[in-house]
């Protein structure tokens, strides 16, 4: 008998407490060991977890080489109006990357410490973007009338100073909610059984999204004032005002669905259990959103000069002093001094190959005056009982300007006695042009 009583003991305990065989059942995927808060993160039969991990994962890793490559690209920006801005950005980017965080907190299942950080991070991390973003368009708004804008402190100060309005109501409204009752936690840390006190997790969806109403107002000033950036005088800065106000208009299209699904949309389906995947989606579509339709324009956009240093640049060019810059002065000034209508006939082996470093000294070539033969003749005396002898123009002449381009003494005396021999008919003193190479 007591063996039976034994056997029917041991096959009702299954039927007795079912709950706990239950309660230690792990999902697909999560150790038996792991605790039950963090099933979701390994959940294969509600996959939006894993795909919540991945996006914010792999968002983390993008912010991160974004704000180093920013941080980077300090020394090489070279327009100052860009370089103000940088602060404002990196902060932007540090927003961003703690929305990717936040994301981590919703998948992991609600407790006391998830569910407050999800209270005051979730409108902190979008203040500091949203202010970031009213910011910018501040100063784009002087840019594009002015081409000059505030200070880059300046910028930050007020994406700082907007964002710390968030703060404060955020740390009021959460002390206000989980001390409302005045109630007292026991000892070991449990809320007694007549403490009124509220759980960070108790708080109605209707109560925390009207806790986020000002950042919802940081939102739609940042979309109202990229309009009329659009419409300046200085169009180079218009990009950067389609850069934020296509991110402004995602952004409320992402927040408008979040919102009906998380206060209207979930009660109408009795479907609680979907709260948490609705904000772990809107934190990472909406931080995704910055990343794309922000961030990485604004990095790429950052380096490049601005078009008054670019004419410059074409203005005032490096002027190189080698080999070809030597030939092409020569060639230039050879246009102006080589006229071989004008030369004398030479015989080709004048012709002898000349260095292109003969001329140069070092300094700038410009133009050198050389006198022509003409030049020379006619600088001579004038007085005197011989005639004026100028060369025959000639078609087949070489370059002047060389070595054996002057007239020989010997036939300068055998003309002049030729011409004492004959004189004149009508007794005076006539200019003879006669080619002494010539005779007639």
């Amino acid at each position: 008998m007591a063996t039976h009583r034994t056997l029917l003991m041991c096959l009702g305990l299954p039927l007795f407490f079912p709950g706990a065989l239950a309660q230690n059942h792990a999902p697909p995927g999560c150790s038996p060991d792991l605790d039950p808060l963090y099933y979701n993160l390994c959940d294969r039969s509600g996959a939006w977890g894993i795909v919540s991990e991945a996006v914010a994962g792999a968002g983390i890793i993008t912010t991160f080489v974004l704000t180093i490559i920013l941080v980077a690209s300090l020394p090489f920006v070279q327009d100052t109006k860009k370089r103000s801005l940088l602060g404002t950005q990196v902060f932007f980017l540090l927003g961003t990357l703690g929305l990717f965080c936040l994301v981590f907190a919703c998948v992991v299942k609600p407790d006391f410490s998830t569910c407050a950080s999800r209270r005051f991070l979730f409108g902190v991390l979008f203040a500091i973007c949203f202010s970031c973003l009213v910011a910018h368009v501040l100063s784009l708004n002087f840019l594009t009338r002015k081409n000059h804008g505030p200070r880059g402190w300046v910028i930050f100060t007020v994406a700082l100073l907007l964002t710390l309005v968030e703060v404060i109501i955020n740390t009021e409204w959460l002390i206000i909610t989980l001390v409302r009752g005045g109630g007292q936690v026991s000892p070991l840390g449990n809320v007694s059984a007549d403490s009124t006190m509220t759980s960070p997790c108790a708080i109605a969806n209707m109560d925390f999204v009207m806790a986020l109403i000002y950042v919802m107002l940081l939102l739609l000033t940042a979309f109202l004032g990229a309009w009329p950036t659009l419409c300046g005088r200085f169009k180079r800065w218009r990009k950067h005002g389609v850069f934020v106000l296509l991110t402004t208009v995602i952004s409320i299209a992402i927040w408008v669905v979040w919102i009906v699904m998380y206060t209207y949309g979930n009660e109408q389906h009795h479907s609680p259990t979907w709260d948490d995947p609705t904000l772990a989606i809107a934190l990472a579509a909406n931080a995704w959103t910055f990343v794309l339709f922000y961030v990485i324009p604004e990095v790429s956009q950052v380096t490049k000069p601005s078009p008054e240093q670019s004419y410059q640049g074409d203005m005032y060019p490096t002027r190189g002093v080698g080999y070809e810059t030597i030939l092409k002065e020569q060639t230039g000034q050879s246009m102006f001094v080589e006229n071989k209508a004008f030369s004398m006939d030479e015989p080709a082996s004048a012709k002898r190959p000349v260095s292109p470093y003969s001329g140069y000294n070092g300094q700038l070539l410009t133009s050198v005056y050389q006198p022509t033969e003409m030049a020379l003749m006619h600088k001579g005396p004038s007085e005197g009982a011989y005639d004026v002898i100028l060369p025959r123009a000639t078609a087949n002449s070489q370059v002047m300007g060389s070595a054996n381009s002057t007239l020989r003494a010997e036939d300068m005396y055998m003309v002049q006695s030729h011409q004492v021999a004959t004189p004149p008919k009508d007794g005076k003193i006539s200019q003879v042009f006669r080619n002494p190479y010539v005779w007639d």
